[in-house]
């Protein structure tokens, strides 16, 4: 079975989801009770959760200041 985790679990308060493979607590909770149609649905919307919850650069840089 495939999985999204990629061993970098931290929950993001913001949206509640992994900041490693982007799903929520319930999403990983019942992982593999899911069918296969459903795993895949939620494996498509991950790239955009990532992408939504990355920090800019810029704003990387300026909380290190």
């Amino acid at each position: 079975m495939v999985s999204p985790c990629i061993k970098l679990c931290a929950v993001d308060a913001a949206t509640g989801r992994c900041v490693g493979c982007g799903r929520s607590l319930a999403e990983i909770g019942s992982w593999l009770n899911l069918s296969p149609g459903e795993r895949r649905a939620i494996m498509a919307e991950l790239p955009a959760r990532l992408a939504a919850m990355a920090v800019p650069a810029d704003e990387t840089a300026e909380r290190r200041r």
